[in-house]
């Protein structure tokens, strides 16, 4: 049986995580893979159009995704 001393310190801080084994291990699995991907700078006109449409979602200048299924006549 595992002792944790310093518990309700912990508990009162909300620093305590509690999770299965496995969950844990699957995670620590997850993030082996995703570190080991190699990270894809932006060009300045990727940047560019990230903020373009980070601008046009802002004002509400987007269509959702059922609104483009109506209007091209696309059913479920």
């Amino acid at each position: 049986m595992s002792t944790i001393t310093g518990f309700r310190q912990l508990i009162k801080e909300k620093h305590l995580v509690v999770v299965p084994q496995k969950t844990y291990e699957d995670f620590l699995r997850w993030q082996r893979a995703v570190k080991s991907k190699r990270e894809v700078k932006m060009t300045a006109s990727e940047k560019r159009a990230l903020i373009r449409g980070r601008k046009n979602i802002a004002q509400g200048k987007y269509v959702t995704i059922e609104q483009l299924r109506h209007e091209l006549g696309i059913k479920d």
